[in-house]
């Protein structure tokens, strides 16, 4: 029996070889029909996006082998008749197989020529479309006849390729003398197969975390636009869009949209503008400069820092200290009621940079803000002041195609720590160590003497899992770091770690801070966190006994800091949120009668409510639009909820509406340009008045 399982196992093998191949003929179609330029000199990144375009691919050809053993081989050991088909049944079942590959092709291509995308959220709108416009469409603009008619040589082809590929002769069972040789030959089979399965479905590694997907496409490939897509296979592509489905707000008519704009901007109490672009009824302007303008403007995103670890509750811990002394200082501003733009880390750095929400759409992912920006944007709008803008991240741009997004937003340089640190940089998975990125740009910022007024903004990764770092030779020793901790977070393998690594990214970012400090006294620094951050851990020892409150899982934190700076400057403000960074900056900087565009008030105005697409937070209350509950801010436990009204929800759906609205409208996106003559005018006066005030020290 075995001997015929051995036998029919190969023609499994020989069915699964054809797909990979018949991919990358696609794949090699889809390059030639459309490359945007000469493949010259581009062989090197061709050959590694066909290199990983197939193993990517293995997430739906790999199974080719395992429901052919499955469905054909295995019964084929109990049923003769069954094994007697066995061929053509493989044959029949790989067929239709690839005439679905066509067919994906087939709506690839012709997606492509269309959105000069592969298969994404817009494809739901076919749902709603016109059945019968479609048809037409496919018909007598993309010549459906041509690809239908096609389809049948390319079946016929394909039935011919898997005969022969079943008929070739396989490796005959070898004969042991031994019956204990045969049993372990037959075990060793057994487990060759499940291995290579398990090998080739998760992309030529044994571990599951190193599977490819969209962000662990090489770097030599995601910088290039088109060969990127074209690594994707088109089932993986269309898995990729079930995987992350087209936010609501893309579905809707632009004069929806515009509805809930008005309704919005009568709850909050301005007057919609007659242009197009909705985001122009965001105007304001400054009142008057509150600081002496800076040479440096620092905002510094940490990753996961969230406001519970400069809590009182987590005082004993001291992972906090470093920033902590930067908060007690007399020229610092901090709130400890912030509310991040986003959920995750990058809608909170998109939203950050851009000005609008990023609402779970991805902009840094979509190609039409890689072209242009909006006028909320935050370089941008520090450009008009004369700053020259840079981004410097941990990890590589090319995690959330950053090197497209950031130049198109405004940023004058985007930094990659994997780049400038050097390929002997100690890294995480997500990028460098913090102290070795953070160390490198205050050297490199040192470094600059060209720009009169600079803007930094710097966003470091190490307080990320799975928390693998060496925390003993980064300094980390738990008696003496927290030597009043209790027994049980002391004695937790799995909190130290998390909580070594927390004290690392601490310690990293207000040394940076405080270098920069020492250099350019007269440094504007806005430090938070990405997002809300915990550890699960902590939960379940006697430091707390009770689960995290909504505040303390979703609010990160929060200081501003500079030598003009009190804690008066917030207005009286409890609450903020990322958003209200951009026009503080506008209002503590910007002369009077500057005129910028923010969808939300500074800080430096009293603030009834922070509103985003997911949470709102008053001077009492924070809640959760998706689940429609809230908690008081005094809560002391997760546990203490409330159902009521949903307050705002005309504000939050807006602002989803908008980033959605700029989607469906490119042609609104403007490019970021170098500034006009009359607006550098104003930049170099700009630049004089910080230059005259730093004389008069």
């Amino acid at each position: 029996m075995f001997e015929q399982f051995y036998i029919s196992m190969q023609q499994d093998i020989k069915l699964f070889v054809f797909f990979p191949v018949l991919c990358a003929v696609f794949r090699g179609i889809f390059i030639y029909t459309y490359k945007p330029y000469s493949l010259k000199g581009k062989w090197k990144v061709v050959k590694e996006c066909f290199r990983f375009g197939f193993w990517w691919g293995m997430d739906f050809n790999a199974y080719v082998f395992l429901f052919s053993l499955l469905l054909i081989t295995l019964p084929g050991l109990v049923f003769p008749y069954w094994y007697s088909h066995g061929n053509f049944i493989r044959l029949l079942c790989g067929t239709i197989y690839a005439v679905i590959l066509y067919a994906a092709f087939v709506g690839k291509m012709i997606f492509y020529f269309q959105f000069h995308d592969t298969f994404n959220g817009l494809v739901l709108l076919g749902r709603k479309a016109n059945k019968r416009n479609l048809i037409d469409v496919f018909f007598n603009q993309y010549h459906g006849w041509t690809a239908i008619l096609g389809a049948i040589p390319y079946t016929f082809a394909c039935w011919f390729i898997l005969t022969l590929l079943v008929r070739f002769p396989s490796a005959a069972y070898p004969h042991f003398s031994l019956p204990v040789l045969s049993y372990g030959f037959n075990v060793l089979i057994v487990l060759a197969a499940g291995l290579g399965f398990y090998f080739f479905r998760y992309g030529g590694t044994l571990i599951h975390d190193d599977k490819p997907e969209w962000d662990t496409i090489p770097d030599i490939v995601k910088n290039d636009v088109f060969l990127s897509k074209a690594a994707m296979d088109d089932l993986v592509a269309l898995e990729y869009l079930t995987e992350h489905p087209m936010n609501d707000s893309l579905k809707h008519t632009d004069e929806q949209d515009m509805q809930s704009f008005e309704t919005a901007a009568k709850e909050i109490g301005v007057a919609l503008p007659i242009q197009k672009n909705p985001v122009y009824m965001s105007k304001r302007i400054a009142k008057g400069a509150i600081i002496k303008p800076p040479s440096h403007i620092f905002l510094i995103v940490g990753e996961s820092y969230g406001q519970n670890y400069v809590d009182p509750f987590l005082q004993s811990l001291h992972v906090a200290d470093g920033i902590k002394s930067l908060m007690n200082d007399p020229s610092s501003a901090v709130m400890s009621n912030f509310l991040s733009a986003g959920i995750i880390s990058r809608p909170s750095i998109v939203s950050l940079m851009s000005g609008i929400f990023d609402a779970g759409l991805e902009l840094n992912e979509r190609e039409a803000f890689w072209r242009g920006t909006v006028p909320t944007s935050l370089p941008v709008q520090l450009r008009k002041l004369g700053y020259h803008s840079s981004y410097w991240y941990g990890g590589s741009l090319a995690h959330g195609n950053f090197q497209h997004f950031c130049p198109a937003c405004g940023f004058d340089r985007a930094m990659a720590a994997t780049d400038f640190c050097g390929p002997k940089a100690p890294m995480s998975w997500v990028g460098v160590y913090d102290g070795v990125f953070l160390d490198k740009t205050a050297e490199l910022i040192e470094q600059d003497e060209v720009h009169p007024l600079q803007f930094h903004f710097v966003y470091t990764t190490s307080n990320h899992g799975p928390y693998k770092m060496n925390l003993e030779e980064l300094g980390f020793d738990t008696e003496r770091i927290m030597p009043d901790a209790p027994d049980d977070v002391k004695h937790n393998k799995g909190i130290q770690s998390m909580m070594g690594t927390f004290w690392y990214s601490d310690q990293a970012i207000s040394n940076f801070i405080k270098r920069m400090k020492r250099c350019y006294k007269d440094s504007l620094f806005i430090f938070t966190g990405d997002h809300g951050g915990s550890c699960g851990e902590l939960q379940h020892t006697s430091l707390m006994q009770r689960t995290y409150t909504f505040r303390e899982l979703h609010c990160p934190v929060f200081m501003m800091q500079h030598p003009d700076i009190t804690q008066d400057v917030l207005a009286g403000n409890r609450i903020g949120g990322h958003m209200n960074i951009m026009p503080t900056i506008m209002e503590l900087i910007g002369p009077a009668g500057f005129e910028y565009y923010s969808l939300v008030p500074p800080l430096t105005e009293p603030l009834s409510r922070v509103v985003t697409p997911y949470h709102w937070l008053t001077s009492e209350t924070i809640g959760d639009y998706t689940d429609a509950y809230y908690q008081m801010l005094a809560a002391v436990s997760g546990e203490q909820t409330h159902t009521g009204n949903v307050p705002y929800i005309h504000i939050s759906a807006a602002e989803r509406n908008l980033s959605a609205y700029l989607l469906r409208h490119p042609e609104l996106l403007k490019e970021a340009d170098r500034p006009s003559v009359s607006s550098l005018t104003f930049s170099d006066k700009f630049a004089k008045m910080v230059h005259m005030s730093d004389a008069g020290e």
